[in-house]
């Protein structure tokens, strides 16, 4: 079984600072790459949809947005954190999960880590 891959903008450095972050931390051994390193169309996803949010590969399926930060805490082996990665996707917890993402994705440019670049 292949690890997960995380896909994100490796122009935006709050996107960069937090994948480093997942990939240190992580219980799972996760393999992040910066979009514009690689060919995107080798996991399933267009280059335009890498271009709008964070992916998660993993056994073949891709998740984006809200439900890949859901599958990277399905991924920690730990019951309360996989409790909470189940209610990010369903009703009516993943319509705030998915607003909490589009937000943190809006203004990531304001947040540590954030530059310019990451407000394109």
């Amino acid at each position: 079984m292949a690890n997960p891959v995380l896909i994100f903008d490796g122009d935006c450095g709050f996107c960069t600072s937090s994948a480093n972050f997942i990939v240190k931390h992580s219980k799972a051994s996760v393999i992040a790459h910066p979009w514009q390193f690689i060919d995107v169309t080798e996991y399933g996803i267009l280059l335009p949809q890498a271009q709008k949010r964070v992916y998660l590969i993993d056994q073949g399926h891709a998740f984006g947005g809200h439900e890949a930060f859901a599958q990277l805490l399905r991924l920690q082996k730990n019951w309360l954190l996989t409790g909470i990665a189940f209610l990010l996707v369903v009703p009516p917890f993943c319509w705030l999960s998915a607003a909490g993402y589009a937000l943190v994705a809006r203004f990531r440019h304001r947040l540590p880590g954030g530059t310019p670049a990451c407000k394109l």
